[in-house]
């Protein structure tokens, strides 16, 4: 008998797992992948560890889930300075002086400032799609230029089409600073992903407390699981738990092709954003240049590169970006109001709660979540 049957075993599951078990409870971890760590887990190939699920860049200003990863990881420092590929002129992100100078071949921030100040003209009143809401806030050339094919792609619909509320903000600086985060705390492990899930499941350091079985998927093998546990941890998709009986949830997909080249360096940075329309995938990632600091990683000859097509989700593939529109909102109401009437079952996470979770946020909900349940147990 296990004190929590856990389904899932990213970066909620397994932090949540390491406290309870930690605390002395027994914790069973099922995930239907061959391999562990959800959509944070790599692959090491010549050297480079590959981001096998897309880019993840650990980022945060919460000093206390800074402390916690740190415990079980050193950081290397990185830090994101993406490139936008607009056919085939180069802009730094996010929006910043370099972007303007580009654009504009203009200076001084306050030429940047009027520029965008009379292109946001353009639109009057309540913006009624994403389109105008993105010029609202920068202007049309950066519409044009960086967020209109990007966004078109990702979401598989017209801007037009899209809500305003999809973009509620878009960050303009007006400093020479391509720094995509603004948070104090950002890197990538020195070892990868792995090496942190492998220290949160580290059952020897647990005294017993964590069990993990992979390639079992719990909404198709319920009935061999239940009573197993006195508690569910559940972080898939909400809606798959229910069996749909509400109907379906939209995501975004994502399809991922890594190619290998026989050079040091292929592209010059870890992230280039492809933001016209007709190049079909959104953007590329070099991975060896996540590993700030391994001289002997960019010194070899040989490089893997990604590119990242969405696509339209359909139920059995991952799902990586809800649709956070009126309808799916309202569904997933009507979800989370089943989700709340079930006795014994907590459900975290990005799936489970149908919303975009930062890894920090993750971390921090699931320490969160063991704090509760360690408090109603004492």
């Amino acid at each position: 008998m296990y004190d929590y049957l856990i389904v899932g075993s990213g970066l909620f599951g397994c932090v949540f797992a390491h406290e309870m078990a930690a605390r002395g409870k027994k914790c069973l971890v099922l995930e239907r992948r061959a391999q562990v760590g959800g959509n944070v887990a790599c692959e090491e190939k010549d050297g480079i560890y590959l981001h096998t699920y897309g880019a993840h860049i650990f980022h945060t200003s919460f000093e206390d889930v800074w402390a916690y990863v740190n415990q079980f990881v050193s950081f290397n420092g990185y830090v994101n300075s993406p490139v936008a590929n607009y056919q085939g002129h180069l802009y730094n992100l996010p929006f910043n002086m370099n972007t303007f100078r580009e654009l504009w071949d203009i200076v001084t921030p306050a030429e940047a400032q009027a520029i965008i100040a009379e292109q946001r003209g353009a639109i009057t009143g309540e913006p009624q799609n994403l389109e105008e809401q993105a010029i609202s806030l920068v202007g049309r050339d950066i519409y044009e230029k960086l967020i209109k094919g990007y966004t078109e792609k990702q979401w598989g619909r017209s801007c037009t089409e899209l809500p305003a509320f999809i973009i509620k903000r878009l960050p303009v600086r007006y400093t020479f600073d391509n720094n995509y985060f603004n948070d104090k705390y950002q890197g990538i492990p020195e070892q990868g992903y792995n090496s942190l899930i492998a220290a949160l499941l580290d059952d020897a350091q647990l005294s017993g407390g964590i069990e993990v079985r992979t390639q079992v998927d719990y909404n198709k093998e319920r009935a061999a699981f239940d009573g197993q546990a006195a508690k569910v941890v559940y972080t898939g998709p909400v809606d798959e738990y229910f069996d749909y009986k509400l109907g379906q949830l939209e995501y975004r997909g994502l399809r991922f092709e890594t190619q290998r080249f026989e050079v040091a360096n292929h592209q010059g940075v870890a992230v280039m954003n492809y933001t016209a329309r007709e190049v079909p995938f959104t953007r590329t990632i070099e991975h060896k240049h996540f590993m700030r600091g391994r001289e002997d990683v960019f010194a070899a000859p040989v490089t893997y590169v990604t590119r990242e097509y969405p696509h339209d989700w359909q139920p059995g593939e991952e799902a990586y970006y809800p649709v956070n529109n009126e309808r799916n909102q309202g569904l997933y109401a009507q979800y989370k109001a089943l989700a709340d009437k079930e006795t014994n079952v907590i459900f975290g996470g990005r799936l489970a709660e149908y919303k975009y979770y930062d890894m920090d946020d993750v971390i921090k909900s699931a320490l969160q979540c063991a704090a509760r349940e360690q408090a109603a147990q004492d």
